[in-house]
């Protein structure tokens, strides 16, 4: 069984930075496809960064791009997310995703059946 911890949530002020980490229990088959998303009261959950399945390649939501950057450690256990130059607007709960990939889109969540519990991010202007 996969599990995912998030840490590295906080609260900011607009222009700051944070990262966040997601541990993952074991790599398997699985987990190898992995990415951040994040919700808000009310609205849906949202891709933020994926990372592919069989490579390091990575995608971005147009609302983070040049400012997130995802990428993993090489024994595929631990999945980051450097945030800098924070909005208000990037306030949420972040959560990380693992699956096994599919032919879904990367901001898909049906792509991923592995979730944590999410880390809070509150960047105040």
């Amino acid at each position: 069984q996969v599990q995912l911890v998030e840490s590295g949530g906080g609260s900011v002020q607009a222009g700051g930075s944070l990262t966040l980490s997601c541990a993952v229990s074991v790599y398997s088959t699985n987990s190898r496809c992995m990415g951040w998303f994040r919700q808000v009261p009310g609205k849906e959950r949202e891709g933020v960064a994926a990372i592919s399945c069989s490579s390091n390649i990575a995608y971005y939501a147009d609302s983070v791009k040049g400012r997130f950057t995802i990428s993993r450690d090489n024994a595929k256990t631990t999945l980051y997310l450097q945030m800098n130059s924070l909005l208000p607007e990037d306030t949420a709960m972040y959560y990380c995703a693992a699956g096994q990939g599919s032919a879904v889109q990367w901001y898909s969540r049906s792509r991923y059946a592995y979730w944590g519990q999410g880390t809070q991010v509150t960047v105040s202007s």
